[in-house]
């Protein structure tokens, strides 16, 4: 019998589970973002355990920041305003949580943002409402409130193309999940907009000698340049001698394979290795699993569906879950 293991609150707009589901975080209608704790982990249930006022404004966002630098949340509100909040512990007071920065100098809305771990530091990457692409970097481990702008620059192939009057809607980012030496972090971005240019998922990757982001490879096919993108998501790699990512538009669930080593121009080869038929509807989140072999998706069907790869590299529907009769 399928069980509840906890009720969300009333109002509630976006949820991000912890690196290891054992917390969760909402963001409510009235700018209140709720903790929830698993009080006892064998019991799978989860209570609220702290609530703080974020904004004023709804919660549209929420993201954990990595588990090595504290347990501390980024929030997106519905004026398009970014924050940082940490858990802390002050004289004798209990756990509570405490803004620790708002980016205030981004003065266009937010519409995402993603923590990726560089060779030296955090770095924050923020996709703004007129294109524009900001990293930031945090500059003390021990002080989440000192960020330094690294790079601004728009999400286009041809780095001298400027788009002064776009209007985006949405954007959807991913982080290359490995961390190596050898490898340069990486992400890759697509927005939803009325500019075409900056729409098509673009792969960033960090140049050290030059020690600027570089565009290395564009996810899409001639034809399909001008869709908006809905999602993104980069899969862990244990062994491919390629990266794996998938992203949806209107045309369906395309995946990708991205070569590793660079061609004479420097850039990544791509290859679009499937189309998925999708939800019939837009896509609203995907994720990989741990192996990155299994890739989850949801959309306004109000379906999950788990998607893999067969032995001969053939993508297929693996199972499909469904809420409950009478859950909505």
């Amino acid at each position: 019998m399928d069980k509840s293991i906890l009720i969300l609150d009333k109002g509630t707009r976006c949820t991000a589970w912890n690196y290891s589901g054992q917390r969760l975080v909402a963001g409510l209608d009235d700018g209140t973002v709720v903790i929830y704790d698993s009080t006892d982990p064998a019991s799978s249930t989860f209570i609220s355990t702290s609530r703080f006022k974020a904004r004023e404004s709804s919660i549209t966002k929420v993201f954990w920041v990595p588990p090595e630098y504290g347990d501390a949340v980024a929030c997106i509100s519905d004026d398009g305003k970014l924050s940082l909040w940490e858990e802390v512990t002050e004289d004798t007071e209990e756990h509570h949580w405490k803004m620790r920065k708002c980016f205030d100098g981004i003065t266009s809305q937010v519409l995402d943002v993603q923590f990726g771990d560089g060779q030296t530091c955090l770095k924050l990457v923020a996709a703004c409402s007129d294109g524009q692409v900001k990293i930031y970097e945090l500059l003390d481990t021990l002080e989440l409130e000192k960020w330094q702008l690294q790079a601004e620059f728009q999400n286009v192939i041809d780095l001298v193309s400027k788009f002064g009057n776009a209007t985006c809607v949405s954007a959807t980012i991913s982080w290359n999940p490995q961390r190596s030496e050898g490898r340069q972090s990486s992400f890759v971005l697509g927005y939803s907009s009325n500019t075409p240019a900056l729409n098509s998922p673009k792969v960033w990757e960090f140049d050290l000698d030059h020690q600027r982001w570089l565009p290395v490879a564009e996810l899409s096919l001639p034809d399909d340049q001008v869709d908006e993108v809905y999602a993104v998501s980069w899969a862990p790699n244990i062994g491919r001698p390629y990266e794996l990512i998938a992203v949806a538009t209107q045309q369906g669930i395309s995946i990708w394979h991205l070569g590793s080593n660079p061609e004479p121009d420097g850039r990544l080869s791509t290859q679009n290795v499937a189309m998925l038929s999708s939800h019939d509807s837009e896509v609203w989140e995907m994720e990989w699993d741990m192996s990155g072999m299994t890739l989850a998706t949801t959309g306004s069907d109000c379906v999950v569906r788990l998607w893999q790869s067969n032995l001969n590299g053939v993508w297929h529907e693996q199972a499909v879950l469904a809420p409950a009769v009478g859950v909505s």
